[in-house]
């Protein structure tokens, strides 16, 4: 019986959090689109609230949809410092909520991603949009965050079988041991 892989890919955000998820039977081309939507704490809630909310949403998902690996975009470049750290609070929540639910985690360049979902790494917002909406035969364009978490999605599925996830898997599942065996070793103490 041919493999397949579920992926859930987000789009990390304290504001807006987007998620998409779509699915590969075999090393066939053809990608099934899922499931995609926003995650959308409320304004009035405080900071450490909108984390976990987006966590326990995370959660949610992950329990229904049965997502074997998470895929999201790597933080690279940012011209805000605030910015860049509350996002990077919802990554971290984000990847520990998988981890948590043993999904490996694959981290992607926004570059990687374009250039998996478009066919080149400079696209804008639109042309991820539209070629997502083409690539997964969406009856009209996802919201802008929920495209681009399925575009993460899409680009983890593109290189899924390439020799660099072969490396990087292998190189997480190495991290791993080495921290099993390290928390053992502390709590033998």
């Amino acid at each position: 019986m041919a493999e397949c892989i579920r992926t859930l890919g987000i789009d990390p955000g304290t504001r807006l959090t987007g998620y998409g998820i779509v699915e590969q039977l075999g090393r066939a081309s053809r990608l099934l689109h899922i499931d995609n939507g926003v995650i959308i704490p409320q304004d009035t809630f405080s900071f450490a609230d909108k984390l976990y909310y987006i966590g326990d949403k995370i959660r949610a998902l992950i329990t229904e949809f049965k997502p074997h690996v998470c895929s999201i975009e790597r933080l690279f470049y940012a011209k805000n410092v605030q910015s860049a750290l509350k996002l990077s609070h919802a990554r971290g929540v984000a990847m520990m909520m998988a981890a948590q639910h043993g999904l490996p985690v694959f981290e992607y360049t926004a570059l990687q991603i374009k250039q998996a979902s478009v066919g080149h790494g400079h696209a804008d917002k639109i042309q991820v949009q539209e070629m997502v909406r083409m690539i997964l035969g969406l009856k009209e364009v996802a919201q802008e965050d929920a495209s681009d978490a399925l575009a993460a999605a899409i680009c983890h599925l593109q290189y899924a079988h390439s020799p660099v996830a072969l490396i990087t898997q292998l190189e997480q599942q190495t991290k791993k041991r080495r921290h099993k065996k390290n928390t053992v070793g502390w709590l033998s103490k």
